[in-house]
């Protein structure tokens, strides 16, 4: 089964790293099941294995930590929806394209419950919305994988300070903007859509 993790709190990113990879280790030793955790984090960037120096454009704006996931630089912080996910692939096929799919199935399916439409553009990582205007992101996936356990995940636009974005090449893709459920006009508290992502969760992923 899938255990779901929830902290109140925004967690300190350091902190959530170590947790995941602490986790990772006790369920490939088969000490602990599946887990989701969904968090807040204090205003920060990360940059992923790909990024590039030139996409932090506002260095002195909020702290910056490097880490093993995959993708480039993306903003973290109050009002954005965290998903880390830690599963075994090696029960599921030892398929990370497949997984990341999954990934993708289950944000547009959890948008799809407040009445917007995401979608996926090829080349450009995340989810997307074009409603009737520019295309604009609003939400992002980042996957670590270690010994076939995954962790990191998705983040999900709920209601964050989008100028925040600016202090970045968001995912490094320029010439898009960002968005969030409240900018597209929905008025979705963090629980309400907490409790979407578990309901759109175990139609793609399984019970574990």
């Amino acid at each position: 089964m899938v255990e779901w993790l929830a902290s109140g709190n925004p967690v300190d990113y350091r902190d959530a790293v170590a947790f995941m990879e602490r986790r990772v280790a006790e369920i490939r030793a088969g000490l602990a099941p599946d887990a989701v955790w969904l968090l807040e984090h204090p205003s920060l960037y990360t940059a992923g294995t790909s990024a590039g120096d030139g996409e932090l454009l506002d260095p002195g704006r909020f702290p910056v930590f490097r880490t093993g996931r995959g993708g480039r630089y993306t903003y973290h912080g109050p009002g954005q929806r965290v998903a880390y996910v830690m599963v075994d692939l090696r029960r599921r096929g030892n398929d990370l394209r497949a997984f990341v799919g999954d990934l993708e199935a289950w944000l547009i399916a959890t948008l799809a419950r407040f009445g917007v439409r995401g979608e996926r553009r090829q080349g450009r990582v995340g989810i997307w919305v074009a409603g009737g205007g520019p295309e604009k992101k609003i939400a992002a996936i980042g996957v670590r994988v270690r010994h076939w356990i995954t962790y990191h995940g998705v983040s999900l636009n709920v209601d964050p300070d989008l100028e925040h974005f600016s202090g970045i090449v968001p995912c490094g893709i320029s010439g898009y903007g960002v968005t969030s459920l409240k900018d597209q006009g929905v008025g979705a508290s963090m629980d309400d859509v907490d409790q979407a992502l578990k309901e759109a969760f175990e139609p793609i992923f399984g019970a574990g």
